[in-house]
């Protein structure tokens, strides 16, 4: 589990693509990365498989390739990067698990002032129940509050602080971005469907 606040970002160094995965060598500030420990690379909950100095390799599954922007990765990317929550840690974002439930695109990015708007679109309107005005959403693993509800996507407004620590600032309008819907409201959504169902069952 993550929280969405990104250490730093990191890029990647290499790519060796498969048949249907890829395997990726990323260059990274942390120097006590443990072979096995979760990582969230643009949103994207990863294994970290080999350590070295200064980089780490992970391997990337086809269903993870398939949902995610991974399939546009190239070498000398820069990712955001984040390691999994500890119990002592504060959680100064939202519960982000990093599995990321479609990829989005970038409309329109609007500067005002010291801040900047991102519209993103793509959704679909049977993604519009998870997504609620001041709620929250990760957009490439960022944890983000929710401006405005739109029929096809949201608005967020970026602060100074973070776009100069993730790659939200190296977007172009056109980009694809991995969006995870906030993990409480898909409980909170899947809960009613099922209390909807019964209660439909029950009376037939």
């Amino acid at each position: 589990m993550f929280t969405g606040i990104i250490d730093h970002c990191g890029m990647i160094n290499d790519i060796v693509r498969h048949s249907d995965s890829l395997t990726l060598t990323i260059a990274c500030q942390f120097n006590d990365l443990q072979a096995g420990e979760s990582i969230a690379v643009d949103g994207i909950c990863l294994t970290v498989d080999k350590v070295q100095t200064g980089q780490f390799t992970c391997d990337i599954s086809p269903e993870t390739l398939k949902l995610t922007t991974a399939q546009l990765f190239k070498s000398g990317q820069r990712v955001n990067i984040e390691r999994a929550l500890r119990p002592s840690d504060r959680l100064s974002g939202h519960f982000v698990l990093g599995h990321v439930d479609l990829y989005a695109q970038l409309e329109r990015c609007e500067p005002q002032g010291d801040f900047t708007q991102y519209v993103f679109g793509g959704l679909g309107r049977s993604k519009q129940p998870y997504l609620a005005s001041k709620g929250c959403v990760a957009v490439n693993g960022v944890s983000l509050t929710i401006n405005e509800v739109m029929s096809d996507g949201f608005s967020v407004m970026i602060i100074p602080h973070t776009r100069a620590r993730t790659n939200l600032i190296h977007l172009e309008v056109g980009d694809k971005v991995n969006i995870e819907f906030d993990y409480l409201a898909k409980i909170v959504l899947a809960a009613h469907e099922f209390s909807a169902e019964r209660c439909y069952t029950h009376r037939s």
